[in-house]
């Protein structure tokens, strides 16, 4: 599978000092990533617990090179969970695992 990363890992974040918040969500629970026979993998965002900043973005499985871009953004525009939970994802798409990773971050995932 392919993997892509953005910013700091959950252990990465926590040496640095910040309390953080993590959002898991498996392609398993995605419906496009199920018809397309891609079911395996996960996409996984950390987050300022305090904050709400988007510290980093971590995926593997696939098509994720094309996905990461998103959260590519989002780190450099210092974007935080709310402004992600507000955006738009289209369905089916990939791309929704990316907003439910946001979600589960924050007890709200809708499809696990």
């Amino acid at each position: 599978p392919q993997v892509a990363s953005v910013g700091l890992t959950e252990a990465k974040a926590k040496e640095a000092g910040h309390d953080v918040k993590v959002g898991k969500f498996p392609f398993m629970g995605n419906g496009k990533a199920i018809a397309l026979g891609e079911a395996e993998g996960f996409i996984k965002t950390v987050f300022d617990a305090k904050t709400g900043e988007l510290l980093g973005a971590h995926m593997i499985g696939a098509e994720v090179t094309e996905l990461i871009q998103g959260y590519t953004v989002g780190k450099t525009l210092e974007t935080t969970e709310v402004e992600l939970m507000q955006t738009v994802f289209p369905h089916p798409t990939l791309s929704e695992m990316m907003h439910e990773s946001v979600l589960a971050a924050y007890g709200r995932a809708l499809h696990i």
